[in-house]
């Protein structure tokens, strides 16, 4: 069985379920993608949508909420680098825990910040997967797996 590190760490949430009936029905499953680079957004942006995502993206936190509060539709997923400008991912984290309107998404930081304490307090603030860069599809589609995601 695998596990996620937010289990691993011991932090205490509630996994939001994937609304299988959704999935049933056809209808894709939402990620917002959010790193300044824009080369990285075009790499997670292939990584997603092959895995059956429709991918909407933002360059820091500031513009991620401008396309959450754009949609009608709820996002799945949100893929959130820490480092970013105008708002970094851990604000970002901190702002969507803090809107209950946003408890069924599923955040996944996707970053270079590899120090365990930087780890901890991404997954105390909200964030329910941490991958480091580099990583492969592979480690996003097992990833994936660990929050529900069938891909």
């Amino acid at each position: 069985m695998k596990v996620g590190l937010a289990t691993l760490l011991k932090f205490p949430f509630t996994q939001p379920k994937v609304d299988k009936d959704r999935v049933a029905l056809g209808t894709n499953m939402r990620a917002l993608v959010v790193d300044d680079s824009s080369a990285m957004r075009s790499v997670l942006r292939m990584i997603f949508r092959k895995a059956g995502f429709e991918v909407t993206e933002a360059s820091n936190g500031y513009e991620a909420l401008s396309r959450l509060n754009e949609t009608a539709a709820p996002v799945d997923l949100a893929v959130v680098d820490w480092n970013m400008p105008v708002m970094n991912g851990y604000e970002l984290v901190s702002v969507i825990r803090s809107e209950t309107r946003y408890n069924a998404m599923r955040i996944m930081m996707v970053t270079t910040e590899s120090e365990i304490g930087h780890i901890q307090s991404a997954l105390a603030k909200g964030a329910n997967e941490y991958v480091m860069k580099p990583f492969t599809p592979e480690i996003i589609r097992e990833k994936l797996q660990l929050l529900g995601f069938e891909c």
